[in-house]
């Protein structure tokens, strides 16, 4: 056992067949493992072509406990800690020379654990790999009696485009994971993604809970790609594992030759007693562990991004008018979004990859724009879509050797093509017209975005999944050159809002699209969502601004942006100096509670929304900073919410920040909270500890 920070790790060898197993527990509780039937499940799962199947019926479902898992026994154990790190390699060696190496390292103040492996052929011939996971965690719960019937809880995050993030809760027996009577059959619950978008159906989590023990146990995947994650049961110990899609799952395999290694990903670990949001926390908090190198800046930011003000058709004329409302006020970047490349009776949909300036929009090119958005007192920022291009580029149909094929033909997905990240060439070019021109022009802002998928993978490897995972991995490298070349840049990550939501892009980008559904009654139910996947101070998240606006309206999308880092859009020259009042007095709210959006824990509160589409209800996002001085409580009301709404709040506090329509119908007394606001409002408090 390995004390790591208020964690236990746990390694359990099996005797009789040399296996190990991971557990991953609070430090302090004591276990109950006595009336369990429990065989040591191994820390690493993995499935090397031409090896014998899984029995047990499992066939095609999972790849998991096969023969590939059976060739291994416990080699060695080291630890190492330098500069408040410890890393613990455990080491499973094969008679024929192949090697595992399961990594799990801490960092000192971090909640949780890093977890990946690494395949090592040290044999005399290739092997191919259809799966290896880059986590395995066996023994849940450890703490009841038998299966702990009626007390294990399986937690998801569903994901869609604009629609991110909704919470799922299912009791294990609902899943048929209970074991048989037997113990032969084996039953496991695989979910994932396949393809370049990592966080559609579902985001790359997964919690389980122990209802009776109050005990969490969860994990976030770096998954960039297609991923998967299993629960898995054949005796009394629930297991949990995931990393890449397997070959079953997303076709991936790779062929390792004699000295080469191949390592997976990480997976972020880590268990706690008390609620889903605390474990969230946790997880959300380790990307911020030292060797994540989250970019950062002195504080966060206001944005304002013209999409939807020109719908696509941003031009210097328009851009005059927009600098002309925005000049002077507290707002650090004006983003120019898609459109600026569109050529004349072209749509900026369907005219991405050449990345020709439209002379008509902007006579004096995008440097002359940059200038004028400098010299209005904000920094400027462009869109580009490099992955990919459209049907009506030249590129689409002329550079076809350079662009993802599939059994020959080119990747088509609707209108979009995608460029073969792996290739010199593409590289080439995009230092040309997507560096260079950024370089060039004086733009400090990036904003990637990534509007198609390419689906289960594509030709130039082992199998179509292969070549999915190293196109991405190129795509990834293709931020970290623009990082080198432009330093300071801040780079957002957008996949048609949400869909890249996972932490090896988040680790890559300052900032993070939250959603497609800006101006919609759902978005602060989607934006306190993400609370559980991603950093508030990374998820970006937009108020809309009307011209026909009430004052109720400009609030309720405003308070949405306190949930995340405030990004401006809409009818900003037309607005009244009366809704302009508003704005500025949330921007000026906005900037006091940047403490606590960035560095607090949330709690979510209120009834469940049932639809999204049709809210009702209402809630609320409390959010603490760390040594409890500050709250930020930000809440909406939809129809059905009660006439007056009160909210309990824990501690000695006074009001230091209202806003709200009605500043004064919000009050706080007796520990209590209190708003009378119609449906359809919002409002926003800030609290301060009193001495």
């Amino acid at each position: 056992m390995e004390a790591l920070g208020d964690l236990e790790a746990s390694y359990w060898l099996s005797e009789e067949d040399g296996a190990v197993g991971l557990e991953l527990n609070p430090a302090g509780l004591e276990p109950r493992r006595q009336d369990k039937r429990q065989g040591v499940d191994s820390l690493v799962q993995l499935r090397l072509r031409g090896d014998d199947f899984p029995f047990g019926f499992a066939n095609g479902h999972t790849q998991r406990n096969g023969a590939s898992v059976r060739r291994f026994r416990f080699d060695k154990q080291e630890v190492r800690r330098a500069d408040g790190r410890t890393e613990i390699v455990t080491a499973l060696a094969a008679p024929d020379g192949l090697v595992l190496r399961h990594h799990l390292a801490h960092d000192r103040g971090m909640q949780g654990v890093e977890v990946w492996t690494t395949f090592e052929n040290g044999g005399d011939a290739p092997v191919v790999l259809e799966m290896l996971s880059s986590f395995s965690l066996s023994g849940l719960t450890p703490y009841g009696a038998a299966d702990a019937p009626g007390r294990l809880r399986l937690h998801r995050l569903r994901s869609k485009w604009s629609d991110e993030g909704r919470l799922v809760s299912e009791d294990i027996e609902d899943l048929q994971l209970e074991p048989s009577w037997s113990g032969h059959g084996a039953a496991s619950e695989k979910f994932g993604q396949v393809g370049s978008l990592p966080v559609r159906r579902w985001f790359p989590f997964a919690a389980v809970e122990d209802r009776e023990r109050g005990v969490f146990w969860g994990v976030q995947l770096h998954a960039p790609a297609s991923w998967q994650i299993e629960v898995y049961r054949r005796d009394d110990g629930l297991c949990l594992s995931g990393g890449l899609a397997d070959y079953d799952f997303g076709h991936w395999a790779k062929s390792i030759r004699p000295g080469e290694a191949f390592s997976t990903l990480p997976a972020n670990l880590t268990a706690c007693v008390g609620t889903l949001d605390a474990l969230c926390a946790r997880l959300t908090r380790m990307q911020k562990r030292p060797t994540a190198r989250l970019p950062r800046s002195e504080r966060l930011p206001v944005v304002f991004n013209e999409f939807c003000t020109t719908w696509g058709r941003p031009s210097q004329r328009k851009l005059e008018a927009m600098l002309a409302a925005l000049r002077g006020r507290d707002i650090d970047y004006f983003v120019i979004d898609c459109g600026w490349y569109a050529q004349a009776g072209r749509s900026w949909e369907l005219n991405m990859g050449d990345w020709r300036v439209n002379p008509d929009q902007f006579p004096d090119g995008l440097g002359a724009a940059a200038r004028a958005i400098r010299a209005a007192g904000m920094r400027p920022g462009l869109w580009f879509e490099p992955e990919i291009c459209g049907r009506e580029s030249d590129a689409f149909s002329t550079h076809t050797a350079h662009l993802l094929t599939r059994f020959g033909a080119p990747v088509t997905a609707g209108v979009r093509r995608f460029w073969d990240m792996r290739d010199p060439w593409v590289r080439d070019y995009l230092r040309e017209h997507v560096v260079e021109r950024l370089a060039r022009d004086g733009f400090e802002y990036l904003k990637i975005d990534c509007n198609e998928s390419i689906g289960v993978g594509c030709d130039g490897a082992e199998s179509l999944g292969e070549g999915l995972r190293a196109t991405v991995a190129a795509s990834q490298d293709f931020f970290r050159e623009i990082q080198a070349r432009i330093p300071g840049i801040v780079i957002e990550s957008c996949a048609s809002g949400g869909h890249r939501l996972e932490p090896s892009f988040l680790g890559l980008c300052r900032l993070a699209s939250a959603t497609d559904a800006h101006e919609e009654r759902e978005l602060p139910v989607i934006a306190a969502n993400l609370h559980r996947a991603i950093l508030p101070e990374q998820s970006l998240i937009w108020a809309v601004l009307r011209r026909d606006d009430s004052p109720r309206r400009l609030v309720w999308s405003i308070a949405a942006t306190f949930l995340g880092v405030m990004c401006l859009s809409g009818d900003v020259e037309a607005l009244s100096g009366e809704q302009w009042a508003i704005v500025e007095r949330g921007i000026a709210f906005y900037r006091r509670a940047e403490g606590v959006i960035r560095d607090g824990v949330t709690a979510r509160r209120g009834p469940q929304i049932e639809s999204y589409r049709h809210p009702s209800g209402w809630q609320a996002v409390e959010r603490t900073a760390p040594d409890g001085g500050r709250k930020l409580i930000v809440a909406h009301l939809f129809g059905g919410a009660p006439e007056r709404l009160v909210l309990p709040v824990e501690g000695d506090y006074a009001v230091e920040d209202v806003f709200a329509e009605r500043p004064e119908a919000v009050g706080f007394s007796g520990g209590a909270l209190s708003a009378e606001l119609p449906a359809d409002s919002a409002f926003a408090v800030l609290l301060k500890r009193v001495p």
